[in-house]
């Protein structure tokens, strides 16, 4: 089938991908890294410094994609449903960051956590009459002190942070390595950052470094599974062990492909919009 390739920016910008961005009149804005992005109704963005972005990964073969993961009803209906929905390809180190935050946490809670870090160790920018600030570097966090970043809201998490940061700021973990690395090999390189577990891993690999078939295991997802995918999957817990997250991970690999991130995406954003819950 031919798919509508135009993307939907409302909705996949509030599908619990990114969560610093705000929409003022008929424009998205996003603090991306060290830039911010316009995005306009029709997913145009324009970058404040400039830089080459396929932050809407406009260059996946959508058509592809959506054939190889429609192998049964229920992601069926999500595709139809939200036809431009897209993974979304973001600064690696605010992903990481982002995503070690969000353990325990809901997105308008997350939200504040991360404004309330870009304010105090970010640069502030002036961009279309508002007022930014850009995401701090892996090496402005790695010698905040533990209480700074604890003060940003972030509970037990700020010594996460911190750790996260020396160990990309000093190169023992680089992106650029992960982003080469198989999915695999970049999922062990980078649970060795203290914080980051099998769900986070995942977030951070589908949402920033490529790995398509990462497939976030969260309590909504399991949910999910639990509830259109019980024969197939045999879920009968509501927290899962490592070792039944690698089982699991392998099945859902098996039946919905080499995009499974892509599926987990459509089926993630159906069901929470299905329970009227909140975005950005």
């Amino acid at each position: 089938m031919q798919i509508n390739q135009s993307v939907d920016v409302e909705n996949s910008i509030n599908s619990g991908q990114v969560f610093l961005w705000r929409k003022n009149q008929e424009f998205w804005y996003g603090v991306n890294g060290r830039d911010i992005l316009q995005v306009d109704k029709n997913g145009k963005i324009k970058s404040l410094k400039n830089y080459k972005t396929d932050f809407f990964r406009n260059k996946d073969n959508l058509d592809e994609i959506i054939k190889s993961i429609s192998k049964d009803k229920t992601v069926k209906i999500a595709v139809k449903k939200y036809p431009g929905l897209r993974i979304i390809k973001q600064d690696p180190f605010q992903c990481l960051i982002s995503f070690i935050v969000s353990s325990n946490s809901n997105i308008q809670k997350i939200k504040t956590n991360l404004e309330n870090i870009s304010q105090k160790f970010g640069e502030r920018i002036e961009y279309k009459n508002q007022e930014f600030f850009l995401f701090p570097n892996a090496k402005t966090l790695s010698k905040a002190s533990i209480n700074e970043i604890k003060n940003c809201g972030v509970g037990y998490r700020a010594k996460f942070i911190k750790d996260a940061s020396k160990i990309i700021s000093s190169g023992k973990v680089t992106l650029e390595d992960l982003k080469t690395s198989s999915y695999f090999d970049a999922k062990k390189k980078i649970r060795i950052i203290p914080g980051i577990g099998n769900k986070v891993a995942d977030c951070i690999l589908l949402f920033s470094l490529d790995k398509l078939e990462a497939f976030p295991l969260d309590r909504w997802m399991i949910r999910i599974l639990e509830k259109y995918y019980s024969k197939k999957f045999q879920i009968d817990t509501k927290t899962i062990t490592e070792k039944q997250y690698d089982i699991l991970h392998e099945k859902i690999v098996d039946h919905f492909g080499q995009y499974a991130g892509y599926a987990q995406q459509f089926l993630f954003k159906m069901e929470r919009e299905n329970y009227q819950k909140k975005w950005l």
